[in-house]
């Protein structure tokens, strides 16, 4: 709460300074060139900003509001008002090609929260970027680590769905920052566009399999702090992504994190075996001519090293992604809103936390899940969604047993500011 208040009195006194010195044109909103084809790596800057008066100084950010009414198997917790994030983001360019962009984020989600966690509000971006080269720059700080498309782009108002996708954020540990520095790049030539980016970073922690939850769970790397100041093994972890879009076909993006996970030696000393994580992921988008049907989605595959005396709930390999489906139906002026759309759309999503058989028995190790979620949404503008989503989910436990199913719906509204 007073990381919340002391964040909150610094925007304030920035917002005061900023409204009681200079008139209403303080702040312009920023074009966009909505004709240039961006890629996911160009999502950190493609966002919405606010222009603060001649200096170089730009504001921006998002939040998410929901209300869902979920049950398990018939037991619901009744009606959840949900204030789930929101993102403020300051971004200057400190001379030519020298820019710096920072993100504060308050996140509320129980779905991505582990049990007893509280609300969190941390730092999920700070990053300089050095401009030597369209194909050669440099980035320090806490950088957004490329493992695949929704991890670089993630912004609520974005999507046409209230949840995040389970692969995404209770498999891959999205979104996940970290500290550390690489190189990026990108090239141009006629419809093809190709880009890279390359970290050295600190890396995951022990509890990534020895937490609460009694399973191989990556995203708990996200609950340590000290990743910010220190690599927990003491190595450096490696994210490396190439992606190629075509204007006419769409993007195709392979990415790869991976090192040494575990604290193997202390004072000098070996205490354990060196234990490696390594995740590969690919992910696409693109969009249908004429009918405009936009189609994104993304599959991954986790390999854990594990103790040999761990019991076989902790899986040593994991897969999992989604798909969108998502057509405009009706653009038009609505409302007095210029422009305004309605979507239809559909997100289709698997997770298996444990690939493989009992040695025992030889029997499949469950612990999967598979989900539909239907969806309509309104947009007034690009930067603003109202959205209506039915989640429907089976999920298994490691033994295998009847399927628990998870059905409700859930209202949200997402908008840039």
């Amino acid at each position: 709460m007073k990381k919340f208040i002391l964040i909150a009195a610094v925007f304030a006194l920035i917002a005061e300074q900023a409204f009681s010195q200079i008139d209403s044109t303080l702040l312009r909103r920023v074009a966009t060139d909505t004709a240039k084809a961006g890629m996911n790596m160009d999502a950190i800057y493609d966002r919405p900003f606010l222009h603060i008066s001649n200096t170089p100084v730009s504001i921006g950010g998002y939040a998410e509001i929901n209300y869902q009414h979920l049950s398990t198997d018939g037991v619901s917790d009744g009606h959840e008002f949900q204030f789930r994030r929101m993102s403020l983001m300051i971004a200057s360019s400190i001379t030519k090609r020298i820019k710096f962009l920072s993100e504060i984020e308050f996140e509320n989600d129980k779905d991505e929260q582990l049990e007893g966690s509280a609300m969190e509000i941390g730092i999920e971006y700070a990053a300089l970027d050095f401009e030597f080269h369209p194909l050669f720059n440099l980035r320090a700080g806490i950088v957004i680590n490329p493992i695949g498309g929704f991890n670089q782009n993630h912004d609520g108002p974005k999507w046409e769905f209230t949840d995040r996708p389970i692969a995404s954020t209770q498999m891959l540990p999205a979104t996940f920052s970290n500290a550390g520095f690489g190189f990026f790049g990108k090239r141009y030539s006629q419809q093809w566009m190709f880009g890279y980016e390359f970290y050295l970073t600190n890396g995951l922690d022990n509890t990534i399999i020895d937490n609460d939850l009694n399973k191989t769970y990556v995203p708990h790397a996200k609950e340590n702090p000290a990743r910010f100041s220190a690599s927990n093994s003491g190595e450096p972890m490696i994210t490396g992504k190439l992606a190629v879009r075509n204007n006419k076909v769409g993007e195709l993006g392979l990415s790869w994190m991976g090192g040494v996970y575990n604290k193997y030696q202390q004072d000098g000393v070996m205490i354990d075996e060196k234990r490696r994580c390594d995740i590969v992921c690919i992910d696409f988008n693109t969009t249908a001519p004429k009918l405009n049907t936009a189609v994104t989605g993304e599959f991954a595959w986790v390999f854990v090293q594990v103790p040999k005396d761990y019991f076989e709930q902790f899986g040593t390999r994991q897969s999992g992604g989604f798909i969108d489906i998502v057509q405009p139906v009706v653009k038009k002026r609505m409302l007095g809103w210029e422009n305004a759309a309605i979507y239809i759309a559909l997100r289709a999503e698997y997770v298996d936390w444990n690939i493989g058989t009992f040695k025992d028995t030889g029997r499949n190790i469950a612990d999967d899940l598979w989900s539909l979620m239907p969806a309509i949404s309104f947009r007034p503008t690009p930067q603003t969604v109202v959205r209506w989503n039915y989640r429907f989910m089976k999920q298994q436990d490691i033994a295998g047993n009847p399927p628990a199913t998870t059905g409700g719906f859930i209202i949200g509204i997402s908008s840039n500011f």
